[in-house]
């Protein structure tokens, strides 16, 4: 994993800003700690910082090759899963190669096949390929959108990076913001729509699009989206198949060159991945390294709920019995957590989901201390129908985001000059039903199917969009990679073509993935119910918060209060409904923490609000 960015210039000769360059590429170190590298010639410039972990040597990037006279150039930010397959091809076209590095391969591929190259790959990536004997740019993002990639024209200059920071790096960029922003922070957040940098003039790239750019102008294509096919198989067949296809997931991504890891948190998802794992390393004389999450006195302070009804502690211990793994807890604090609330927004460039980013951020700074590649279970609750509002009829028959139903509440803590003009539940439900029209469906589906359809659907582009995020930027912000066998697109494709009284096997939550994989894992985990990302539940957390927003009420000037209402944001400071800000992620201590993080990051990023 790495972080690539670059400035395509076509009126300027752009060879005596290297540094600019080199600031561009300094706001990346942490993704890619382990080298750098610039091209550049009169109109381009390709960066890159390197996270070395297949082909540590040859692997070097910007890469190059020469074919019939002409140059192409690659900086990649990824891993791909088939890179023997698709070397295998590229060699009976008759294509040699230096090195086994996927890198090498993604480049080849790309001279081959041009902008088809990207239905041959089975991979997690952004990049980008200079063509110079046309002068033209090509920009590819995986179809899940593991891998980020934003970019901005501004003055006719187009750039891209893995992160926004990079981009705001370039003198041209401003961090400006207008009513649009403040909509999606206050509305969506920390949600994004789909291809939205928040930033005036950002953009990215949407899961499984690619695009050509030449000169300034951007010509983009969606070459995957998840189709509806009719579900041939039988029960034993289903069941049979996604075995397959998860087992075969996880073991691709068990492939690197340095030390690798798994998350554990004792649920069914990171145990399963634990387990394939623990199996294919024992396989070849290895033993799997295990890491979970804790927090000081959770023990103590922890309340069974509807969502969260038992703690992962006891489960992690039975886990790690069961595999023998060589295992780390990593226990954060209170003071831990607030001080995170701040990195995070420094790693994702915007206001993000409060310490739940923030403590994923601190977890994977002392994960990467042993390993350099982890795997996750993000995904498999969004393919497979894991969570409450899939099973709950109410929930799942509302209109609107099923994890957001709080738009009159985020809308009431909004300055009221950003709500003349725009009509809040307009504003989520307008993107909300897009993604709904858009949903695929064969012809005749029954209405459950079609609502798990888009149940899914929305889940794919919008909620774990978020949750993808938060693990690129709070991971790859500490040089650490973690991969996410759940977000395979074979998964991913066959999952949604499965009829949803499959799906929920024996009426469970991932009833289906369960079943498929029953012996991995003692009983006691395979069936445990469902328990959201662990937080602390140490009330001296909500306090030191709401110290901090009192805090702020008392700073006239605080630049919060350009978009939250003081008097509305006080409320807060007593509240003990504990109202959802973004499902079950996020309540009340969270919903203090973004204003906090909102605050931060206006002041941090010196930010221009424009009416």
């Amino acid at each position: 994993m790495c972080g690539i960015a670059g400035v395509l210039d076509s009126r300027h000769d752009i060879t005596n800003q290297k540094p600019i360059f080199r600031e561009m590429m300094n706001t990346l170190k942490n993704r890619g700690p382990n080298d750098e590298g610039v091209y550049t010639n009169r109109h381009v410039a390709l960066i890159h910082t390197r996270l070395a972990v297949v082909d540590p040597e040859n692997g070097q990037q910007p890469m190059f090759f020469t074919e019939d006279k002409k140059r192409y150039v690659i900086v990649y930010n990824g891993e791909l899963y088939n890179t023997n397959q698709v070397r295998k091809e590229l060699i009976e076209l008759g294509y040699e190669f230096k090195s086994h590095s996927d890198t090498e391969v993604v480049l080849r591929a790309y001279v081959a096949w041009k902008e088809k190259c990207v239905d041959h790959f089975n991979g997690i990536f952004a990049f980008a390929v200079w063509d110079d004997a046309q002068e033209r740019l090509f920009l590819a993002r995986d179809r899940v959108g593991v891998k980020p990639l934003f970019y901005a024209v501004v003055q006719d200059t187009f750039l891209f990076g893995s992160e926004i920071k990079a981009l705001l790096a370039h003198p041209l960029l401003d961090a400006e913001i207008d009513v649009h922003s403040i909509a999606e922070i206050m509305l969506i957040g920390p949600g994004r729509t789909p291809g939205y940098g928040v930033f005036k003039h950002v953009e990215e790239l949407k899961p499984g699009e690619y695009a050509f750019v030449k000169g300034c102008e951007i010509d983009k294509h969606r070459y995957f989206t998840l189709k509806d096919k009719p579900h041939t198989d039988n029960e034993a067949q289903t069941i049979r198949k996604v075995r397959e296809l998860v087992v075969d997931a996880i073991q691709r991504q068990l492939v690197s060159d340095v030390p690798i890891g798994t998350f554990l948190s004792g649920g069914l998802d990171s145990s399963l991945i634990s387990s394939v794992a623990s199996r294919y390393m024992k396989e070849r004389g290895k033993r799997l390294k295990t890491f979970s999450v804790d927090y000081v006195d959770n023990a103590k302070y922890f309340k069974a709920s509807h969502f969260q009804p038992n703690s992962d502690a006891d489960f992690i211990g039975k886990m790690v019995k069961y595999l023998d793994s060589d295992h780390t807890t990593i226990t954060l604090g209170t003071d831990d957590l607030i001080e995170s609330l701040f990195l995070a927004v420094d790693a994702r460039d915007l206001p993000g989901m409060a310490d739940v980013d923030g403590s994923l951020l601190l977890f994977a700074k002392e994960i990467k201390k042993q390993v350099t590649v982890a795997l996750s279970g993000e995904c498999a609750d969004e393919i497979f129908g894991g969570y409450p509002w899939y099973r709950d009829k109410d929930i799942r028959e509302a209109d609107g985001f099923p994890w957001s139903q709080s738009t009159l509440y985020r809308a009431s803590f909004m300055q009221d000059k950003w709500l003349n003009g725009l009509t809040a539940n307009d504003y989520v439900h307008s993107r909300y039903q897009q993604t709904c029209d858009e949903t695929d469906k064969l012809p005749g589906t029954s209405p459950l199917e079609a609502r798990m359809k888009e149940m899914m659907n929305l889940n794919v582009n919008w909620f774990m969009q978020t949750l993808l995020d938060r693990k690129d930027r709070m991971s790859m912000a500490n040089g650490l990679e973690v991969r996410v066998p759940f977000c395979d697109t074979r998964i991913l494709e066959y999952l949604y073509t499965v009829p949803w009284s499959l799906k929920d096997y024996e009426g469970r939550e991932k009833g289906l993935l369960r079943v498929a994989m029953k012996d991995y894992l003692p009983d006691e985990i395979l069936w445990r119910k469902k328990s959201p990302y662990p937080k602390t539940h140490h009330p001296a957390y909500l306090q030191k918060l709401r110290e901090m927003l009192d805090d702020l009420l008392n700073e006239c000037n605080a630049p919060l209060w350009q978009i939250v209402k003081p008097e509305a944001a006080r409320k807060l400071l007593t509240d003990e409904t504990a109202q959802p800000w973004y499902g079950q992620l996020m309540t009340t201590p969270q919903t203090i923490a973004y204003f906090l993080q909102i605050n931060y990051w206006l002041k941090k990023y010196h930010i221009k609000i424009s009416e």
